[in-house]
């Protein structure tokens, strides 16, 4: 058995790291999660959205995770590998480096046990919480369309060529869905059996966390088979108005698709539950939380879209956790100078440690190009 180690912050955890994950249970049979604790990375790195707990349960609700170890050194030890069965451990092939400018993966580099894989490119905390930033000006809700898309544009211009070469690894770009990203992420879901007894539970499951989580595993307990709806933009998007939501359709199926409570996800899910849905996909229970986001827009709330599965007897509601997606935004709008000055530093590592690396590869050809060429012996005379 071939045990695969990693480990990170996996602040706000999204479909960019559940695809690291994926990645990385494919180089191996079991995938061994270290998480650092919020002292840890907040001497190294800056503060976290969400809190060491948070971030324990939402790796652990990952389906390509076998175990998660709480309060891993962000330097990392090839002790720990050892006490923990590992083979080797795996990173992405951006930079990760400690508070005093170091490769945390230095240790298990040289000893011959480290892997890469590529990052996703157009997603990362950093870009979330800018997303996050812009949300949360009151003024979009009473923009137009147009001026929200100004605003956009103005505030995350696309990247330049000066900002690429600064740092390729900290900033905001644009993730473009594929197909085949869809399917890696629904592999290993199954159809159900004719005895299953299947659920539903739909959402907007914006910038999905572990207040999600919690509603999806107790919906999962009541059903042998959970079918997770997920809505479309325009949805959401009339439901809070503004520049919501802050994920779009495609990276909020995504991120459903890798929680392993979900069997199987529609697609752009209808608003209200028809009774054809329920007959179709033979559902046998519907589950929501028992906190509702309606937002801030009155163009749904005249709506129950749960009066079908009302009427059938099917509706059952779970109690949700504290968490919620207004209460982390909440989060970034009270810590946002912190954020800020979080990522600056993080950016200044990381062009640090790509002008050392240039400096010495500048450094090896010279000293190549000025070692003398020896010229062949000639040869003997017969």
């Amino acid at each position: 058995e071939i045990r695969v180690w990693v480990d990170g912050c996996f602040d706000f955890f999204h479909f960019g790291h559940a695809n690291f994950l994926r990645k990385a249970k494919e180089l191996g049979d079991k995938l061994i999660v270290g998480v650092h604790s919020d002292a840890e990375i907040e001497r190294h790195k800056g503060p976290t959205v969400m809190n060491e707990q948070e971030r324990y349960r939402a790796v652990a609700a990952c389906k390509w995770v076998d175990e998660v170890v709480p309060g891993a050194p962000y330097d990392t030890e090839v002790e720990w590998l050892d006490r923990y069965n590992c083979d080797f451990c795996v990173h992405g092939d951006d930079i990760v480096t400690d508070a005093n400018g170091v490769d945390t993966y230095a240790k298990v580099k040289a000893a011959g046990r480290f892997r890469t894989v590529s990052r996703t490119e157009g997603v990362s905390t950093t870009d979330i919480v800018g997303r996050l930033l812009l949300v949360t000006k009151s003024h979009h809700v009473s923009h137009s369309p147009a001026d929200v898309c100004k605003e956009v544009a103005a505030v995350f211009p696309p990247p330049t060529e000066d900002v690429m070469r600064r740092s390729p690894y900290t900033g905001c770009s644009q993730y473009l869905s594929s197909t085949t990203r869809l399917a890696q992420f629904a592999s290993g879901t199954r159809t159900p059996s004719a005895t299953d007894r299947i659920g539903y539970c739909d959402g907007g499951w914006d910038l999905f966390h572990v207040g999600h989580v919690h509603v999806l595993e107790q919906a999962r307990a009541l059903c042998d088979y959970l079918i997770v709806g997920v809505h479309e933009d325009a949805v959401l998007n009339k439901q809070h108005g503004g520049a919501y939501p802050v994920m779009n359709l495609n990276e909020r199926v995504l991120s459903v698709l890798a929680c392993k409570y979900a069997d199987e996800v529609i697609i752009g899910a209808p608003y209200t539950i028809p009774e054809s849905l329920i007959q179709g996909m033979h559902i046998s229970v519907v589950v929501h939380g028992s906190t509702w986001e309606h937002g801030t827009q009155p163009q749904l709330s005249h709506l129950d879209p749960y009066e079908v599965p009302r009427r059938l007897g099917i509706y059952r509601e779970v109690p949700s956790a504290d968490l919620t997606t207004d209460a982390i935004i909440r989060r970034i709008i009270d810590n946002r100078i912190r954020y800020e000055e979080r990522n600056r530093k993080k950016e200044a590592k990381e062009l640090a440690f790509l002008q050392q690396q240039q400096q010495q590869q500048q450094a090896a050809t010279a000293a190549t190009a000025a070692t003398p060429v020896t010229a062949p012996a000639p040869a003997p005379a017969h």
